[in-house]
């Protein structure tokens, strides 16, 4: 299997967001910045996020094979962490992996979650035992839809407000 840590696309790497980088930026942005030696935007990471590293942490240390599965996302120009991007643990039984992302406001609106989807939907499907990327969003939230839609995915169901995308 390959693994991340470095994905790369014309604009941005995808580097996996290890468990001493997520303890480091719930500090503060300044300690990932140290560790990491990239700039942190400032609004990094988004507040929805941050609210689960902590369950993040424990569920790697339990888990630890499934952290491969996680990324942050560099912009190569500004040397900045500006968004993450992964899978949510990994292939299923089904053989199915479900993806989610976030982009800070900063750096919304120029491309660059569909720049990433599209490379980690093409790695994931290369991945041993994965058939299918799965994603969800509010039908509310039109630049996530145009996201799914550029990256390849079909609509598959619409339940209580939320779209269903797969492969």
């Amino acid at each position: 299997m390959e693994k991340l840590p470095y994905l790369n696309t014309d604009r941005l790497t995808l580097v996996t967001f290890t468990v001493d980088m997520m303890k480091a930026i719930l500090i503060g942005k300044n300690q990932l910045s140290k560790i990491t030696n990239y700039q942190v935007a400032d609004e990094y990471p988004m507040k929805v996020y941050k609210q689960l590293l902590p369950y993040k942490i424990e569920r790697f240390a339990q888990y630890p094979e499934e952290n491969k599965w996680e990324g942050v996302i560099i912009h190569k120009r500004d040397n900045t962490i500006m968004a993450d991007i992964g899978f949510k643990g990994g292939p299923d039984e089904k053989g199915e992996m479900d993806l989610g992302y976030s982009v800070v406001p900063r750096y919304q609106g120029h491309g660059y979650a569909t720049e990433m989807t599209i490379a980690m939907v093409d790695w994931g499907l290369k991945q041993d035992n994965v058939k299918k990327i799965t994603a969800s969003c509010s039908r509310s939230n039109l630049p996530s839809i145009r996201v799914l839609e550029k990256a390849g995915l079909k609509q598959i169901g619409i339940k209580d407000n939320e779209i269903y995308w797969s492969t």
